[in-house]
């Protein structure tokens, strides 16, 4: 029955166990390079600590719960360290992911797709080979003609895009959600001037700023009601600022929180610092747009040089080489 069962997959006994092994063996690897890329030995630990001196730590629940610790087959293959979980919980946030199970929620996707992946490759395949009328015949007859090396090289390559093409799509939304906070920011920090010029406190100044831009740029009015919602919680203004420029990774953001901390601690007006640096924040922008715009010539010569030389040639050439191959033709 076992055999009956190997057949309906175009294998038998000896290209089964190779698949085990090789998927086996992907899986140990994936997570060996993922360990050996991340992991610290224990003296490395031991020295890094140590020089690091005593730090303050922690204990609230709230802080806690933040950082769970994931248990199970996913903690398995998640971070051990604290270190690294926090860098993980980091990137999350900047992507928009937050709340105590992002971690593990992140790594299950990882190992759901580095499982589920391959193992809809192999049904597939055996639905080819049993013949099921409904499955198209291209793609019947391509699966069902494939050796087992290309089924080998298929399931490690579909193991190692599923456990680590959740880490590339993360990356490209950190960065698409930076490029978007860039750009609706000087807006905001516009309309921000704006509220506290007509007599409103910077927190309800910010809450006011995030209310009216949700629709329009909910990534940084997003960040500003988390920073608010910081404050109203009892932590520092100076601290949640800090941290929102920190979740943003966007060194605008960093600059502001730095330049209104620095208002409020010598007592200068915020609406001015506010005034000051949304100038010099437009013309930063007015310099970067100038920056691409000559940029663009260069950028544009190499393409216009391929695509009007050939012609160029063509039409100067061309006759020259016609009036050549005839006269021979006719001596």
């Amino acid at each position: 029955m076992f055999d009956a069962f190997l057949t309906s997959f175009g294998l038998d006994t000896t290209s089964f166990l190779l698949l085990c092994g090789v998927g086996v063996g992907s899986l140990v690897a994936v997570f060996g390079i993922g360990k050996a890329m991340t992991d610290r030995t224990p003296a490395a630990e031991r020295i890094a600590a140590n020089s690091k001196g005593p730090a303050v730590t922690y204990k609230s629940d709230l802080i806690k719960l933040a950082q769970a610790e994931p248990t199970g087959l996913v903690g398995a293959f998640s971070p051990k360290s604290d270190g690294e979980r926090f860098q993980v919980t980091k990137a999350l946030a900047s992507a928009g992911f937050r709340g105590p199970g992002a971690v593990a929620n992140f790594y299950l996707i990882r190992i759901v797709l580095a499982v589920g992946l391959p193992g809809t490759l192999a049904l597939l395949i055996a639905l080819a080979n049993a013949g099921v009328p409904w499955l198209p015949g291209s793609i019947s007859g391509m699966l069902g003609s494939a050796s087992t090396l290309h089924l080998v090289v298929a399931l490690a390559m579909l193991t190692t895009l599923g456990f680590y093409g959740p880490s590339a799509w993360l990356k490209g939304r950190i960065n698409e959600r930076k490029r978007k906070i860039e750009e609706a920011f000087p807006n905001a920090l516009d309309l921000l001037q704006i509220a506290v010029e007509a007599g409103l406190g910077f927190d309800a100044a910010m809450t006011r700023v995030a209310t009216e831009i949700h629709s329009v740029a909910p990534d940084i009015a997003e960040e500003l009601l988390i920073a608010q919602s910081e404050i109203q919680a009892g932590r520092d203004r100076d601290r949640a600022l800090l941290n929102m420029g920190q979740r943003t990774g966007v060194e605008e953001v960093m600059s502001f929180a730095n330049v209104v901390l620095q208002s409020i601690q010598f007592g200068t007006s915020v609406a001015d610092a506010l005034t000051v640096y949304a100038t010099e924040m437009r013309l930063t922008r007015e310099l970067k747009a100038q920056e691409k715009a000559n940029k663009l010539p260069v950028q544009m010569s190499a393409v216009m040089a391929s695509l009007m030389l050939p012609a160029i040639l063509m039409l100067s050439l061309g006759p020259v080489v016609i009036r050549y191959v005839n006269y021979f033709a006719a001596n």
